[in-house]
C-alpha cells in the first residue's frame, strides 16, 4: 500500500495514551516512541523530533514536532498513569497468587466466559489459561523436589524426612517468582486477577482515576489544538471507553472545541465485558458506539495472539443497539503484510513484543501508521474517511451478560 497523501487540518494536536495493565515507570513509552518513530521516519521519508514537555503538559509527556511531506504539525504527549494502581495490586506473595489463581479459574471457567471467550479468538484466552498452566507446573516441580529430597532422607532420618523435605517448596518457588521477568507467569496471573476480583466491576480505586483522566482530556478540549486523540493500549482500550463515555454524558466536550478521537490498539475488551458485572463498561460501549461527536478506530492483528483481532468489542459484548451504532471502525494492521519477512520471522513468537508491535515501525506501513496519526497533519476521522472495515472482523455476539447496555 502506497504513502497516504498529505493535507494539513491539524497543526497542534494533543495525545493521552493509556496504557495496559503495566508496572512500569511511563518513561518506557517516550523511548520506544523515540525510537520507532526514528525508524518509521527513516522508513517512510520524514522527521519528527522529540523534546521535553511543555508546562501544563500533565506529570509525564513529551513534545514532538514532525514533517510530512513538507507539512509540519505538533503533538503534545501525556502518559495517564495508573501504573501505581497495576504495582499495589501486583503486591502479592506467593500463597496469595496461587489463592488469587483459583478464585481467577472460577470466575472465567464456572461462568462460562472463558468458553464464549474461545469461540472468538484463541490466542488471548491461552494467555489467560498460560499462568494458571505455569504457576501449576512450578507447584508441582517443588513438591517433586521435596519428595525426592524427602526419599533420600528417609534412609538416614525416617521421622523427619518429609517435613524436611517440604522445607524447600518454598525457596524454589520464591526462586521462580525473583525470575518472572523471563515467563511473566506471576505478570499475567495479577492481570487477570485485577479484573476478575470484581468480576468486571471498576475497583474504587480505579473509578477514580478514571475521573482524573477525564478531567485532563477535557481541559485539552479547551487548548487551541485541533485535535485531541486518546490511544488506549491493550486494557487501557476499556478503561478509554468508559474515560471518553463519562467526558461526553457530563458535557465536557465543546461543540467550537477541537476533534475529539479515539485509537484502541491490540484491546482485550471481552475479557473484562464477558463477566457478570461489567455492567459500567457495557453501558459505556453501548453509549460511545452511537456518538456522532467522536471517532473511534480500533486497531488490531491476527499476528497479535494478545488481542481478541478484529473482534468489534461492541458487536461481539452482545451491547450493540439495533440501530444507530456507528463505531469502531475495525481494521487490521496486518503484521505479515505490514512486516518484512525477515522482521516477522524474528517476531513471530515473541507474543508479548508482537502485542506492542502497534506502538513500533513497520516495514511496509499501510493506512495504520502509530508516527503519523499521532503527530502528522489529518485527523484520525481524515486519514480513515471512506476506509472500509476489516472484512474477516467479527461480529457475532457471544457474551452471556449484557445487562448494562442501553
Amino acid at each position: 500500500m502506497g504513502e497516504t497523501p498529505q493535507h494539513q487540518s491539524v497543526r497542534k494536536r494533543r495525545v493521552f495514551y493509556i496504557p495496559g495493565y503495566d508496572p512500569i515507570h511511563p518513561r518506557r513509552y517516550r523511548e520506544l516512541y523515540r525510537k520507532e518513530g526514528a525508524a518509521q521516519a527513516d522508513v517512510s521519508g520524514y522527521a519528527l523530533t522529540l523534546s521535553p514537555k511543555k508546562p501544563g503538559a500533565g506529570p509525564f509527556g513529551w513534545h514532538v514536532n514532525g514533517c510530512f511531506q513538507g507539512i509540519e504539525s505538533e503533538a503534545d504527549f501525556e502518559v495517564l498513569i495508573w501504573s501505581d494502581i497495576v504495582k499495589d495490586s501486583m503486591d502479592q506473595g506467593i500463597a496469595a497468587t496461587y489463592v488469587q489463581l483459583v478464585r481467577t479459574a472460577w470466575v472465567y471457567i464456572g461462568s462460562g466466559a472463558l468458553w464464549r471467550l474461545m469461540k472468538l479468538r484463541k490466542g488471548p484466552v491461552i494467555a489467560a489459561l498460560y499462568p494458571v498452566i505455569f504457576l501449576i507446573l512450578q507447584l508441582m516441580f517443588a513438591l517433586a523436589v521435596a519428595w525426592g529430597i524427602g526419599a533420600l532422607l528417609a534412609l538416614v532420618l525416617p521421622w523427619w524426612s518429609k517435613l524436611l523435605g517440604l522445607l524447600v517448596v518454598v525457596p524454589i518457588l520464591k526462586w521462580f517468582q525473583k525470575h518472572d521477568g523471563k515467563v511473566f507467569a506471576y505478570y499475567l496471573m495479577h492481570d487477570y486477577a485485577y479484573s476478575a476480583a470484581t468480576k468486571g466491576a471498576n475497583a474504587p480505586e480505579l473509578e477514580a482515576r478514571i475521573e482524573t483522566f477525564k478531567d485532563r482530556i477535557a481541559e485539552a478540549l479547551t487548548s487551541d489544538c485541533e485535535e485531541v486523540l486518546v490511544v488506549g493500549h491493550s486494557s487501557g482500550a476499556h478503561l478509554a471507553v468508559s474515560v471518553l463515555s463519562d467526558l461526553i454524558r457530563d458535557g465536557l466536550l465543546p461543540q467550537d472545541g477541537p476533534r475529539l478521537a479515539f485509537l484502541s490498539l491490540g484491546q482485550v475488551v471481552p475479557m473484562v465485558s464477558f463477566l457478570r458485572d461489567s455492567n459500567r463498561l457495557r453501558r459505556d460501549l453501548t453509549y460511545l458506539c452511537q456518538r456522532e461527536d467522536i471517532t473511534w478506530v480500533d486497531v488490531t492483528a491476527p499476528g497479535d495472539g494478545c488481542a481478541f483481532a478484529l473482534c468489534d468489542p461492541v458487536s461481539v459484548t452482545g451491547v450493540a443497539p439495533e440501530r444507530g451504532k456507528r463505531w469502531p471502525l475495525v481494521v487490521s494492521a496486518a503484521f505479515t503484510q505490514t512486516l518484512s519477512e525477515a522482521r516477522w520471522k524474528e517476531l513471530r513468537w515473541r507474543f508479548f513484543r508482537l502485542h506492542f508491535q502497534y506502538l513500533c515501525a513497520f516495514d511496509r506501513p499501510g493506512d495504520y501508521d502509530y508516527f503519523q496519526i499521532t503527530a502528522g497533519p489529518m485527523s484520525l476521522a481524515e486519514r480513515y474517511e471512506g476506509r472500509q472495515p476489516s472484512k474477516s472482523r467479527i461480529e457475532t455476539p457471544v457474551n452471556r451478560y449484557t445487562q448494562g447496555a442501553q
